[in-house]
């Protein structure tokens, strides 16, 4: 079992954007004003004391702003309670994962009622030791059960829980309890924006609510473009038939009442087979890396140059998502942002937007296309 990681990177932290450019497009200098000029100019002497990277100060600033806003609004106790706490807690994670950036997670979810010795328990801890064997972290909702089983099996020091606090007592489970890598919210929605921004891949076994709860919330913010195209493996015990069963319902009545398309079952994967499951992630990033908006264009981020023939053989296949077709290029100037992978080749095309299970389809393209061979 692999149990080191990658190097952390000497420079500065890598950023992420879950939006895959949507968040970066934002002006870094936000239209705001508390309506007095002279304590906006105060807030923003008051950032640059405490932000040493110049280019974050005026966010910093227009955060101070919102907060005085907010606080004149005549906002509710209650309403300013949550408020405060969710940024709290959004800070918090935030600041947990920083140090972890360079390294791909998957999240997994799953039921907390599952038992040590069922079928399903055995699949999710040998997953997740398998995931990272491939250089992985595993996040789970810290648990037991599932989520039990999968931090165990990915070990504490490569696993993230991410607790939440319920009136009923819920206690971490005893692989992840009392590590600095245990976050314990208090707002689902805060904890399922950290299981969504942070993660590289998503695996679902057997679950009640809150597993299908995760699926649909995945799969939908992938569907409407709010997320980048990430794997989504719904893994079921050996034999087992839970997730064929909700297929079955998504292909009768989703797909054939015309709620979907043909192409968004593409954002999916389902199997019985955990070395299946492992497979179809790791086989994501094979020569894929990631993808940006940059106004209209998208830049895929890949690991080698393909051939000239298969980026034609892709313009062909793909026509019906390109306004524009796709050429190989290097870094765009607004990517330099985002350090550490300004040296990966790139297609850049201009993308329809709104069909995103061909995307996906895309990008399983890439994967099985001829590159250029590395020069020895």
């Amino acid at each position: 079992m692999n149990n080191s990681l990658p190097p952390k990177p000497t420079s500065r932290p890598p950023e992420k954007d879950f939006t895959a450019g949507g968040i970066f497009d934002l002006a870094e200098r936000p239209k705001g004003t508390t309506g007095d000029h002279d304590l906006d100019d105060r807030l923003k002497d008051l950032a640059s004391t405490w932000v040493d990277d110049e280019r974050k100060r005026d966010l910093v600033a227009g955060l101070l702003m919102t907060s005085l806003k907010i606080g004149r609004d005549n906002t509710g106790m209650g309403d300013l309670k949550m408020l405060h706490r969710a940024m709290r807690e959004m800070r918090h994670a935030n600041k947990v994962f920083q140090a972890y950036r360079h390294v791909r997670k998957v999240s997994v979810f799953g039921s907390a009622r599952t038992r040590p010795g069922m079928p399903a328990y055995d699949s999710a801890e040998a997953f997740s030791q398998r995931m990272v064997d491939e250089g992985f972290m595993v996040i789970t909702g810290a648990g037991d059960g599932i989520m039990g089983a999968a931090q165990r099996g990915a070990g504490r020091e490569q696993s993230f829980g991410l607790n939440i606090r319920l009136p009923f007592e819920q206690s971490a489970n005893d692989t992840i309890v009392g590590d600095e890598k245990l976050v314990t919210f208090n707002y689902f929605f805060t904890r399922k924006l950290s299981f969504v921004k942070e993660a590289d891949a998503v695996a679902l076994f057997p679950g009640g609510f809150g597993t299908m709860d995760e699926m649909f919330e995945s799969i939908t913010l992938m569907q409407t473009g709010k997320a980048t195209i990430l794997p989504v493996v719904l893994v079921d015990e050996p034999g087992g038939t839970y997730w064929s069963t909700f297929f079955a319902f998504v292909r009768e009545h989703l797909y054939g009442h015309g709620l979907i398309s043909q192409e968004d079952m593409s954002l999916i994967h389902i199997t019985d087979n955990v070395d299946e499951a492992v497979r179809v992630i790791t086989t994501f990033y094979k020569v894929f890396h990631s993808y940006r908006h940059v106004k209209e264009r998208t830049v895929f981020r890949i690991k080698r140059k393909l051939t000239p023939a298969a980026v034609a053989r892709l313009n062909t296949d793909f026509a019906d998502i390109l306004k524009a077709p796709l050429e190989q290029a290097i870094a765009l100037p607004e990517e330099q942002n985002e350090e550490g992978i300004s040296h990966l080749p790139r297609l850049v095309g201009t993308m329809k937007h709104g069909e995103y299970g061909r995307w996906r389809q895309l990008i399983d393209a890439i994967n099985m296309a001829q590159v250029i061979p590395a020069k020895l």
